[in-house]
């Protein structure tokens, strides 16, 4: 199937599009093709004014991109805006797969985009390694699996990032917990909303990203949460979008947190969802 010309972003590289296998050698796309790129499209429109509005505070934008796969979104995010700067600005995807990370590096150098790096590095390794610059402008982490995308938020919260970008994925450590404590927990009426295994676990996730979102409102962050359209074919769509305000009250969404952990009977996840 012929892509149609409307499917392409202006200026997008159709090199690099053939290069992440959205498009076929003879510039063909199929619907599974179109689809992924309406997706990280979808999603570029939500990163670039999180983008243009660092660039018009600093002279260069530094992005880290946590579990980047293929780097699908850094490429995208790099050739339709980082390109064009002309600055120092730079991408770091964040990938454990090795033979992702030398793909990445092999694609970046072959495209001529030097303000790309890969690092093969877990989330949770990332907060301290000297590869890394001592502050970072945004950060993204799409799908990155249980504690991996807590292991990104303080990542970025060590790295006083202005922007987060989640999309969490496969949230079970909250879950866990829940079981643990269910038969104390059930003297409490609200337990009856995780007694059956399959309420654990959705409930567990939904108790995870809310957790999450007090935890970035107590360190000075206004949170967006809504739905990531176009993603219909995962579960998995939630969208947290963070922004450092200092004008945040931070007082009340701290005390919720706590709260919360202790209602819910998840004081061991203190740590976890660390308020300073």
């Amino acid at each position: 199937m012929q892509q149609d010309k409307n499917d392409i972003r202006p200026g997008q590289s159709l090199e690099l599009l053939k290069a992440l296998h959205i498009l076929t050698r003879d510039g063909k796309m199929n619907q599974d093709s179109r689809r992924k790129l309406k997706q990280v499209y979808h999603l570029y429109q939500f990163i670039e004014p999180l983008l243009q509005d660092v660039k018009q505070r600093h002279d260069v934008v530094r992005l880290v991109d946590h579990g980047a796969g293929k780097s699908y979104l850094g490429f995208i995010l790099y050739d339709l805006f980082f390109k064009t700067l002309n600055d120092t600005s730079h991408i770091y995807g964040i990938e454990t797969r090795d033979e992702l990370v030398t793909k990445s590096r092999e694609l970046a150098h072959h495209l001529g985009f030097p303000g790309m790096s890969f690092l093969n590095l877990s989330v949770a390794d990332s907060i301290t390694s000297d590869q890394l610059p001592e502050q970072i402008d945004v950060v993204t982490a799409l799908h990155a699996c249980n504690t991996a995308t807590d292991d990104a938020i303080h990542f970025a919260l060590k790295k006083q990032a202005r922007h987060i970008v989640l999309v969490p994925c496969c949230q079970a450590e909250v879950a866990s917990e829940l079981r643990k404590n269910k038969a104390v927990a059930l003297a409490n009426p609200l337990a009856e909303l995780w007694r059956h295994p399959i309420h654990t676990r959705e409930f567990g996730s939904q108790a995870t990203n809310v957790l999450r979102c007090l935890q970035l409102q107590a360190h000075g962050y206004q949170v967006t949460v809504t739905e990531l359209v176009g993603w219909e074919h995962s579960m998995k769509n939630e969208l947290i979008v963070a922004q450092y305000n200092k004008d945040v009250p931070r007082r009340k969404p701290a005390e919720r947190l706590k709260m919360l952990l202790e209602e819910l009977g998840l004081q061991s996840l203190e740590q976890r969802f660390f308020v300073d």
